[in-house]
Parts: structure tokens; C-alpha cells; sequence
């Protein structure tokens, strides 16, 4: 018996030797993931010599009339109930002040971020043309694989995580805030109206904003998939999305309510305050709770660190089919978004031109060939407000699917089927779109595909991260949201720029693409 044993300890160590080399996994979240608690397994009869907890009693009770505490007491137990309907019983009130808190980063983040794309299209249609949209996106993809060389090699360095936000946001505010100065310039900003894609401000304008959307929301659900274990981010994570959402509903309301009175130079400049913000939240947020050294268990002796290099998240993808499946589920929808996208903004072009025409005299209307060549100042304002109202409409849904919706579908339907539920809403809207190419249908059909993206999709798919090793859940989801990302829509991309000429036939090729 003794030999037996020994000879199955044997195996058992051989075969986790084995799992620590080869695994992308990490055995705690495995563990948590299935139920299994290995500290408390020995302890599992403890209850039995607890005592009872006290009865706490509120302040208000000796206060209140009956009546009153009656009143408050059924309010509390349903809130209760509410609650955990919707967010289940794995995670209590008080440590959603925790997620709350991390949530405020990503509320200045997301909120800065749809203030700037609010006004990313605007800039680049007013400046160069609104057909350089498509080759804007394919550059794009070059500038954030510098980036991405960049971010990976600080991940590679002692750096710890946290540091990035700081690295990063003050990068971004000086960027922005000289783009934000330039913009004013009589002579390469706004107020020159005739469009050239010779005009550099607008290309920096969109791939700086486009590299923000990628790197530092990356960033941020790597550091949080790094700080919660697999039953918190379930019950947590679409409350954080929600908080989140409030950023960016308020950002575009700046550009829709504001944007005319304080004009685009003075927006963009708040956006560009918000990278600070993003920096005094994750240290308020550290200094509070500490962060999780994801890659060093407590009480193990500390491990030299290996320097990877900037392809080891190419590796991991390469080798892994759990991190493909993570890809495909991440960035092949963005295809069908890309081509929905610039349809929307190709029709409102189009839409907003003709109200507010070009006439002679403006600064748009081309001389030599008596015609005009790009939009009035007005029909660029209402452009401006109508991505603004998009932003407004889009993140209040993703704001109530968020809240309301997020943890409870999770819950009902598995992660499973509700990583299915969101390609099936892309065939239906894209199939909507085929059927009636309309502005405001489009604009409906981008909000249906971008609010579930937010609600529904994002979250689900930060999930998977969470039984991941460290590596795969900074160096190979880099590579995943940043550069996957981009390249899924520079995919979509080559699609409208092949039938950029006219809507009609960009309607009609596109959503047979965006269907396929």
C-alpha cells in the first residue's frame, strides 16, 4: 500500500511539474472557477463551534415610530433581493465599493475617450475629407503595433502595472492638449475649411485618439483581471461596465450641448484634462486597496523575471487555441462594425451637406473649378452633433444593459450561450440595415451593435481572461485588443474603401461582407 501511495504522490507531482511548465492557466482561478476552496477543506466542519453573530441593530430604530421602521425595513430587504437578483450572492455590498472605486478609472477613461471620438471624425472629415476615413484606419494599425512594441516592452521591464496609467496618461494629455493648440491655428486648424489630405494635424488627430481607445482600455481590464478572482468579476464586472457607461454618456453631451458655445478646440482640450483625472483615480484606488502581484503568489520565493520580448504574446496566440478562440470572439465582429460605421457617417455626410450647402465666398468652395469641396462650418457643427447625440444615445443603453442586464444574462444563460447572443444580433442588424439603408436606421442598428459590444460582449469575453497565467492576460491580450482590433478594422476598412464612391453601392456590398 505504502509503495502504491507513494508511487500515485509521484505522479501527482510529475504531473503538476508539468501543468506549472506547459499550462496557460492559473490553478487558483481553476479552483475558484469550479467551487473548490483548498484552505477550507480541512475546516469545513468549523461552523459547527462558531457562535452566532450579534444582531445589529440601526441607529434609527430607537428613533423611528413603528410605522416608519416598518416602511424602511421592507424597502431594505427588497433592495436586498433586487440586488442579488441581479448580481448574485458571490459578492457582497461592501465590495462593490472596491469595483466602484476602480470603476472611476475607467469612468474618466471611457468618458474621455467618446468625448475625443466624438469630435475624431468631425476633425478628420473637416480637415482632409471624409474619404480618407478608411486609409486613416488602415494607418492606424501601424501606429498602435508602435505602441504595442512600446507597451510590451515596459511590460518586460520592473514597471509595476500600476505605473503604466501614469506613463501613458501623462503621454496622452500633453499629446492631446498640443493637438487641442493646433487646432485654433488659423492656417493648419479649423478655421481653414478647404479639406486636404496633405493636412497632417487630422491624421495625427485620429490614429493619437484610435491608440488611446486601444492601449489604455487594455491596459485597464489586464490590471483588473489581475486584481479579481473569477466569481467577483462575474457578479462585478457588468456593474463596472455601468459606471463606466456614465462617462461616456456624459462625454459626448459635452460635444452635443457645449460643443457650439466653447467650439472643438476648447472640447478637445477636455478631453485631453481627462488623461489626468484617469491618473489621480488609479492612485487614490492603490493607495486604498493595494494591488495584486498577479504574477507572484504570497510566500513563494521570488522568482527572477524572464524578459520575453515583444512577441511573446504572438507566441501564446500561436500556440494556444483557448487565446484564438479569445481572438475570434474579440475582434472579427469589429469587421461588420467598421463598414455599419462608415455607412452611418458617409449618409450623415451627405444628409448635413445638403442642408447647410457649401455656398461661394466660404472658404470650401473651390474657385478655379466653381464647385464646392468640402462642408460649411455649419454642416460641420451638425455633424459634430450628431455624433454627439449617437454617443448620447449608444452609452445609454450600454448604461441600462450594463446595470440591469449584464450579470443577470450571465447568470441565466451561461457564458456560453451569451457569447453566442451577440453575433446573432450582428446578423439581424446587419440584415435590418440591408433592408432599409436609411441614416437614422443605420444609426439605430450602429447603436443596437455598439451598446451590446459594451454591455454584453466586452464583458464576457474580460471572463475568459480570468483563468489565464499573467502572460496571457497582459502580453497576448495586447496583442489581441490593440493590434487585433485595429487590424479586424482595417479589415473592414479595404471593404468601404473599394466602394467609398457612393453610399448606394457601399449599402449594398457592405452588408453582404458584414453578413459573410
Amino acid at each position: 500500500r505504502d509503495r502504491l501511495v507513494g508511487g500515485r504522490n509521484k505522479k501527482k507531482m510529475k504531473g503538476a511539474a508539468d501543468e506549472e511548465e506547459t499550462s496557460i492557466y492559473e490553478q487558483d482561478e481553476l479552483n475558484s472557477g469550479s467551487g473548490r476552496n483548498v484552505d477550507d477543506e480541512d475546516d469545513e466542519d468549523d461552523f459547527l463551534n462558531r457562535p452566532l453573530p450579534p444582531s445589529v441593530s440601526s441607529p434609527l430604530d430607537d428613533v423611528l415610530p413603528p410605522q416608519a421602521r416598518r416602511v424602511l425595513n421592507a424597502s431594505s430587504r427588497t433592495l436586498r433581493r433586487v440586488y442579488r437578483r441581479l448580481y448574485g450572492d458571490s459578492i457582497p455590498p461592501s465590495e462593490m465599493l472596491r469595483t466602484l472605486c476602480l470603476s472611476s478609472t475607467l469612468f474618466f477613461m471611457i468618458g474621455g475617450y467618446w468625448l475625443l471620438r466624438s469630435l475624431k471624425d468631425p476633425v478628420l472629415t473637416a480637415l482632409c475629407g471624409v474619404t480618407v476615413i478608411p486609409k486613416a484606419k488602415m494607418l492606424s494599425v501601424f501606429v498602435v503595433l508602435g505602441v504595442v512594441a512600446v507597451y510590451n516592452r515596459l511590460l518586460d521591464s520592473d514597471t509595476p502595472k500600476h505605473h503604466l496609467f501614469y506613463v501613458f496618461g501623462s503621454f496622452y494629455f500633453v499629446l492631446f492638449s498640443i493637438i487641442a493648440t493646433l487646432l485654433a491655428d488659423e492656417t493648419i486648424g479649423l478655421p481653414n475649411q478647404e479639406p486636404d489630405p496633405t493636412r497632417i494635424l487630422g491624421w495625427i488627430s485620429y490614429c493619437s485618439i484610435e491608440s488611446f481607445g486601444s492601449v489604455m482600455v487594455s491596459l485597464f481590464w489586464s490590471f483588473a483581471n489581475s486584481n479579481f478572482s473569477l466569481e467577483s468579476a462575474k457578479a462585478s464586472y457588468g456593474f463596472m461596465v455601468a459606471a463606466a457607461q456614465i462617462g461616456s454618456i456624459i462625454g459626448p453631451t459635452i460635444v452635443n450641448r457645449y460643443g457650439a458655445s466653447l467650439g472643438l478646440p476648447r472640447c478637445y482640450f477636455i478631453g485631453a484634462l481627462c488623461m489626468l483625472f484617469i491618473q489621480a483615480s488609479m492612485y487614490f484606488y492603490v493607495s486604498v486597496y493595494g494591488v495584486a502581484d498577479a504574477g507572484q503568489k504570497e510566500g513563494s520565493p521570488k522568482k527572477k523575471k524572464e524578459k520575453a520580448g515583444i512577441l511573446e504574446g504572438l507566441r501564446l496566440f500561436a500556440t494556444h487555441n483557448y487565446v484564438k478562440g479569445i481572438f475570434a470572439i474579440s475582434c472579427l465582429f469589429m469587421v461588420e462594425v467598421t463598414i455599419v460605421d462608415y455607412t452611418m457617417k458617409v449618409l450623415a455626410r451627405d444628409h448635413f451637406a445638403s442642408l447647410h450647402p457649401c455656398e461661394r465666398g466660404n472658404s470650401c468652395w473651390n474657385i478655379e473649378e466653381d464647385t464646392a469641396e468640402g462642408m460649411s462650418q455649419m454642416a460641420t457643427a451638425e455633424f459634430m452633433r450628431f455624433m454627439g447625440l449617437f454617443g448620447q444615445a449608444t452609452n445609454t443603453l450600454s448604461f441600462l444593459l450594463s446595470l440591469f442586464g449584464t450579470s443577470a444574462v450571465i447568470r441565466t444563460l451561461g457564458l456560453r450561450l451569451t457569447l453566442l447572443l451577440f453575433p446573432s444580433m450582428c446578423l439581424a442588424v446587419i440584415i435590418m440595415v440591408r433592408i432599409n439603408p436609411t441614416l437614422y436606421t443605420v444609426f439605430a442598428a450602429m447603436m443596437i451593435l455598439k451598446a451590446s459590444s459594451y454591455a454584453l460582449n466586452n464583458p464576457t469575453k474580460e471572463i475568459l481572461y480570468q483563468p489565464t497565467s499573467p502572460s496571457v492576460r497582459y502580453k497576448a491580450k495586447s496583442w489581441i485588443d490593440i493590434f487585433g482590433a485595429r487590424g479586424s478594422k482595417a479589415m473592414g476598412s479595404v471593404v468601404t474603401n473599394a466602394f467609398s464612391d457612393s453610399a448606394q453601392v457601399l449599402v449594398s456590398n457592405g452588408s453582404l461582407v458584414g453578413m459573410a
